[in-house]
């Protein structure tokens, strides 16, 4: 049933039934075809990094997935996890130089962009590839190399948000999360596994993780000894992360909560329970934009609460 839904919604798409909305204006999506867990918040990243270093005024769209706000809001200093989402968030707070709208409606929220006085010179619109009512110029689709879309099917049996052929609608595909030493058969296995046209570009990329940063302070963790860690995650895979922080762990604990967890009051006494025990509590970056709010973590949570901070790295 769901096969069915999402083919007849893109066609109707395709065959311009359904409205696409055109701007003559830079707007690349950073998208997938699969549910969560492909990277594309450090993607996003990446081009905000990239764009902003070409001087270049970039704004990012994000419909901010489990805000408690509606409508279309503006990001400014006053803005939380709450009220623009977790991930939006973690960006603003990196490139705070940045415009970043969460709207559900991207196309009323590259409008109000393009009125503005200073308006961006490019704009990125986060998972927009399957939001048909936008046609941005330059479609990014990510895809997991630990997850094969070859290899899967679609909800609610496997993770695909649609036909694996919707992946032709890219002008670029990169498989992400790759080993750093990727080798060039096996690149080439994987361009030979995804049929893809030749107008689409095959890029791979993989992730860097940065020395664990304290959330409040910014001071980095001593990474020449070892440390009694405690790893919360509310992300869909943190292996990598473990994989990375096991060298320097004399211990490491795990509590892995579901993608977006929104942290209760217990979880926050379990924190500082943590910290009372002198553990280093180590989070990811999405977890730290919520974490920061957090108005109940004791002085000693917020001395042992550090967050590891990860890059994309085209191999």
């Amino acid at each position: 049933m769901y096969l069915l839904i999402t083919f007849f919604r893109n066609l109707l798409y395709d065959l311009g039934i359904l409205r696409s909305y055109r701007f003559d204006f830079p707007i690349i999506t950073v998208g997938n075809i699969t549910v969560g867990g492909t990277g594309k918040t450090p993607h996003i990243e990446y081009f905000v990094r990239r764009y902003s270093a070409e001087g270049k005024r970039v704004a990012v769209v994000s419909r901010g997935y489990r805000r408690k706000t509606k409508g279309m809001v503006v990001a400014d200093s006053r803005s939380t996890a709450d009220s623009i989402g977790d991930e939006p968030y973690q960006i603003f707070r990196k490139f705070p130089h940045i415009m970043l709208v969460a709207d559900s409606d991207r196309v009323r929220a590259v409008k109000y962009l393009m009125a503005q006085e200073a308006k961006p010179d490019i704009i990125l619109l986060d998972d927009g590839f399957q939001y048909r009512r936008l046609a941005a110029g330059r479609q990014v689709v990510l895809v997991d190399y630990g997850r094969p879309i070859f290899e899967d099917r679609i909800l609610p049996y496997g993770r695909l948000r649609e036909c694996r052929c919707g992946i032709r609608r890219a002008d670029e595909v990169i498989v992400s999360k790759c080993p750093s030493d990727i080798s060039e058969a096996a690149k080439q296995q994987w361009a030979q596994r995804l049929g893809l046209p030749e107008r689409i570009e095959l890029r791979f990329s993989t992730l860097d993780f940065l020395p664990p940063r304290n959330i409040f302070s910014g001071e980095p963790l001593d990474m020449d000894g070892k440390h009694d860690l405690h790893v919360i995650t509310g992300v869909v895979r943190a292996d990598s992360l473990y994989d990375y922080l096991r060298p320097f762990a004399t211990t490491m604990e795990r509590t892995a909560f579901a993608d977006h967890h929104r942290f209760s009051a217990r979880d926050i006494e379990f924190i500082n329970l943590l910290a009372d025990r002198g553990t280093t509590i180590i989070v990811t970056e999405k977890d730290a934009s919520k974490l920061v709010a957090a108005s109940t973590l004791s002085p000693a949570a917020r001395r042992q609460l550090y967050s590891v901070e990860v890059r994309v790295r085209f191999v």
